[in-house]
């Protein structure tokens, strides 16, 4: 359900906070749904910081916003191939250096204000501008020398160097309405982070904090216009509360845990009600470390602590093997992804012997792992009331323990969480990523992100950063590969992330919606519409 022309996104590891004052609000919700059939009730399982489309970073807010926003095109859920929305059509260079944009004309935003060459402009302006939190977005645009305006209704773009990935970011740009900006704003705190305006089939109706974020049909809306009326996302931060509303009627649609999915769903009632529908998006989930700590910076170490997380049994007993172990960044199901690299195994002997090399060993004979007179001391940063999250931190805490490793667990507010993680506040943290459908290992991996980017971790290694820029200017996608697979040993080999897994995604959706497709990206619930109300 992400764009698939978005960079890549942080996913929470199944986030859930503690919170349940939402339990008492889900009968509005139920008696919502049951005398208005065109409503689709969403779960969402964290509240986004901002739903300002340039400098939001979660998968939570890029659902959202991909009802309210357009670009110039987008990549058509069946076929996977770029297709134009705001755009007629448009120009590629023989070259590769120059993209000419033609624009639809008679296009408006929500407010009734034309759509122009100017607010492309305007949000490519903000998106270079260093003082914009838009660091996970600018390095996509960073090698385009300049952006010119014809007229009103054509827009074209000027690169430095070719790039494989221009027309998908060139035409799939945030676009915001330059009109609602004034000079002197500080765009980061711009009030189009809680009300949104695009040109797309929704309008932004309502953010009740903690509670839900609400879109309604824009009628006014230049294209086909969807079937649904509304779309409610109810903030529901624990998954259990979420699957008790879900089960009562308050909630249409839901991603399930796995515990869920096997255990918690499979009654005749909720057969009788809900489709469940699983299926593989390109995501990976992983342990990071904090490669500025003195403890992370040998990569014997970092090997050592992947020796040290069983991934078998955890995606066992933990995830009931719904998921498969990863060994680096691309998609497992995707030729970038070098197969014949194996997984480190579950092995403390090898793990110690590796932290030996690396100087950590009891020399004080109090338990704990020293060198050079500091302890082998960390602290796991999670998501709060993410389950898994939890459940791992705590099995990964009790192995440590047992090779003399002290690991404190800190959990926080997804907000919170997030920011502590940009600004580098962690030793070791647990996310995911989400991947857009053609890989460019820049945004995570090039040690120009490692100050202020997506390079949370600061793995900066010269090789590395060659293979990036060299696959960067290569068009031709099997010798684009094949340093991709030179790339993936490197990752390997370093350690940066203790890979987890990639997990297939489980739904349950109400029966009462109509054409309900997977899709190669996932789900398009913009597409639905609905029969009446299901009877329990």
């Amino acid at each position: 359900m992400h764009d698939s022309l978005r960079p890549q996104r942080i996913l929470p590891l199944a986030a859930t906070a503690l919170l349940i004052l939402l339990l008492s609000s889900c009968s509005d919700s139920r008696n919502a749904t049951a005398f208005n059939k065109d409503w689709l009730i969403t779960h969402l399982s964290a509240e986004p910081a901002t739903l300002n489309p340039i400098t939001s970073t979660d998968a939570y807010a890029s659902n959202i916003n991909d009802y309210i926003y357009e670009s110039l095109l987008k990549r058509d859920e069946k076929t996977m191939e770029l297709v134009p929305v705001l755009a007629d059509s448009w120009d590629i260079s023989a070259d590769h250096l120059t993209y000419t944009f033609h624009l639809k004309k008679d296009i408006r935003w929500q407010d009734g204000h034309p759509f122009t060459a100017n607010d492309i402009l305007f949000s490519f302006e903000r998106i270079r501008d260093p003082k914009v939190d838009s660091a996970h977005l600018r390095n996509y645009y960073q090698d385009i020398d300049r952006l010119e305006v014809i007229d009103d209704h054509t827009v074209r773009y000027h690169y430095r160097i070719p790039y494989f990935r221009a027309l998908e970011f060139c035409g799939g740009i945030p676009i915001v309405a330059a009109h609602l900006f004034s000079e002197t704003e500080d765009f980061n705190q711009s009030p189009i982070g809680r009300s949104p305006l695009g040109t797309g089939p929704f309008r932004f109706l309502k953010w009740d904090t903690g509670k839900e974020i609400v879109l309604v049909r824009n009628e006014q809306y230049w294209g086909e216009k969807p079937k649904l009326e509304r779309v409610v996302f109810k903030v529901i931060t624990d998954s259990t509360v979420a699957l008790q509303v879900l089960k009562k009627g308050g909630l249409d649609l839901m991603s399930l845990r796995p515990i869920q999915w096997v255990k918690q769903t499979g009654s005749e009632r909720f057969h009788k009600n809900f489709r469940k529908i699983k299926y593989y998006l390109p995501t990976y989930s992983y342990v990071g470390w904090n490669l500025r700590r003195p403890m992370f910076s040998d990569r014997r170490v970092r090997q050592a602590m992947t020796m040290l997380v069983n991934r078998e049994s955890i995606l066992k007993e933990l995830l009931f093997g719904l998921g498969t172990i990863v060994t680096g960044n691309f998609y497992i199901n995707s030729p970038a992804y070098n197969r014949y690299i194996q997984p480190y195994p579950y092995d403390p002997e090898g793990a110690v012997a590796l932290l030996k090399a690396a100087g950590w060993e009891d020399h004080d004979g109090d338990g704990v792992l020293d060198k050079d007179g500091a302890p082998f001391s960390f602290e796991f940063l999670i998501s709060a009331g993410s389950k898994f999250a939890e459940q791992l931190a705590t099995i990964m805490q009790e192995n440590l323990k047992q090779v003399g490793i002290q690991m404190g667990i800190r959990k926080l507010e997804w907000a919170v969480f997030i920011q502590n993680i940009q600004q580098h506040q962690f030793d070791a943290c647990t996310l995911a990523w989400s991947l857009s459908w053609e890989s460019d290992p820049f945004q995570l991996w090039h040690s120009s992100q490692a100050e202020k980017g997506s390079n949370f971790v600061g793995f900066k290694n010269a090789e590395a950063d060659a293979i990036i820029e060299t696959a960067r200017k290569e068009f031709d996608a099997a010798k684009r590969n094949v340093l991709f697979h030179r790339f993936h040993e490197i990752i390997h080999e370093e350690q940066p992330y203790t890979f987890l897994f990639t997990t297939e995604a489980l739904v349950a959706v109400a029966r009462r919606f109509q054409n309900v497709q997977v899709y190669p990206m996932g789900l398009a619930p913009r597409e639905w519409w609905a029969t009446e109300q299901q009877s329990e």
